[in-house]
């Protein structure tokens, strides 16, 4: 079997082409999660909102709608399988994309952009879930982070897709709208070729006691056995097998994953979702194009994730985040009069922000038993995209200065839940299988 292993590894990694179609199929889907997820910040441009309490309702349409495809998808992933949950989603972004096209009125926008985030909900929660149970263990962490870095792809194709449509045709609408409709169907054309390459989660097969399909998809896709795929993917040998490996109850791991997630999740929608509509609408556009720029780039630090602690960089990224935006807080009286002393600091901001993303979404997908994976990083992103849609409305009469301190608020809950896992946490990163980060070893 070793020399079989072998022939199959890529500089000495078990990496086929299934993995690079997985890669693909995964980084779209957070792409056109992504596209969809910043379109009502966009369409609160497209026609006229009478009132402060309706923009706020298609800004918090974006994040009510996830969470529910969120909280449906986690336990049908589970129920049903991750490749079978795909199916469902990619109908509906069939249908939401071809909806939005003739959404000419608000109410319109707000049913096909409803199915669009249902099924992005579901997308994204079953893409975290799946990562970790089928990339190998010498590259989970760059694949899940790479592949979390499209999701930053995505607000710059959705930024670049509107401010060149209304430019070119003086505003209209309906051009802008047929162009993001047109641009969503195309990804997902990517998404239907690619995870149609790529075989259901061997390990959920296992877990369900389907051994002898998960022994076809192994031959079918991999074309080698069960238990060759098994090897390539096993915890890592140690030098001392007899030292106890840390247990962490579920009540630790829930509440520091659920209180970085809303920290993530609330302080940069907050800052990049809202805090455009709300106090530089015609910048809308321009700071989703920033702020996601920033994140591409330095979402490339993701590279290093199978090689140093995740529990050091959930901490170290989240607290810089909390530190930076208390210094945007304080130099507020400075910046809000000269944008590009703004963006100075959003870029700031991003650069730690984006680390801090990527190891928290990371984190929530693979420290869960595989048969419960889906389900309680389902319940996470429910509460923390939840809590975060209500603070939309909380904030909704803040001024400028008051949302920037509420915003540093949020991360410090979320520097404090990273500090407690440093403290408490197991350690998932700098190398450790996913049996191990799920203490399933």
């Amino acid at each position: 079997m070793s020399q079989n292993v072998n022939s199959l590894a890529w500089n000495g990694r078990s990496w086929t082409r299934v993995e690079t179609w997985t890669f693909i199929a995964f980084g779209f889907g957070y792409l056109l999660e992504s596209y969809i997820f910043g379109l009502g910040s966009i369409a609160t441009s497209w026609y006229h909102i009478p009132s402060t309490f309706l923009k706020s309702l298609l800004l918090a349409w974006a994040p009510i709608w996830l969470i529910i495809g969120i909280i449906v998808s986690g336990p049908l992933s589970d129920r049903l399988g991750r490749k079978n949950t795909f199916t469902i989603t990619m109908t509906l972004y069939g249908l939401g994309g071809v909806g939005i096209y003739f959404s000419n009125t608000y109410v319109l926008v707000l049913v096909f952009l409803s199915m669009l985030l249902f099924a992005a909900g579901g997308e994204m929660n079953t893409i975290m879930v799946a990562t970790h149970e089928m990339m190998p263990r010498e590259h989970r962490g760059k694949a899940s982070m790479l592949q979390l870095n499209f999701i930053n792809v995505g607000g710059i194709v959705l930024a670049l897709v509107s401010i060149l449509a209304a430019h070119a045709y003086n505003q209209n609408v309906g051009f802008q709208r047929g162009m993001i409709s047109i641009t969503a169907l195309v990804v997902l054309v990517v998404l239907i070729f690619s995870r149609a390459r790529i075989p259901e989660s061997i390990r959920w097969l296992m877990k369900k006691g389907r051994q002898a399909e998960a022994e076809a998809q192994v031959q079918r896709y991999y074309g080698y056995d069960l238990a060759t795929w098994l090897e390539l993917r096993a915890p890592k040998k140690r030098a001392t097998p007899t030292t106890p490996i840390k247990r962490v109850g579920l009540g630790l791991r829930f509440y520091a994953s659920t209180s970085a997630a809303f920290g993530n999740t609330a302080g940069f929608g907050l800052m990049t979702y809202v805090l455009g509509p709300r106090f530089f609408s015609s910048d809308t556009a321009a700071i989703l194009l920033v702020a996601d720029g920033v994140q591409l780039l330095a979402g490339f630090f993701g590279l290093m994730a199978d090689r140093v602690s995740r529990r050091w960089m959930f901490f170290a990224s989240t607290t810089l985040t909390f530190f930076v935006t208390v210094v945007v807080w304080i130099l507020e009286g400075a910046w809000s009069k000269n944008l590009t002393f703004f963006f100075i600091l959003l870029v700031i901001l991003n650069l730690f922000n984006s680390v801090a993303y990527l190891t928290e979404d990371t984190v929530k997908g693979e420290i869960w038993p595989t048969d419960r994976r889906g389900t309680y990083t389902a319940v996470v992103r429910f509460i923390s995209i939840g809590v975060y849609a209500g603070t939309i409305f909380v904030t909704e009469h803040f001024s400028l200065r008051g949302t920037v301190l509420f915003n540093a608020v949020v991360w410090f809950v979320a520097a404090l839940g990273t500090f407690v896992w440093l403290l408490k946490g197991v350690e998932s990163g700098a190398g450790a299988s996913v049996e191990e980060a799920s203490q399933e070893a």
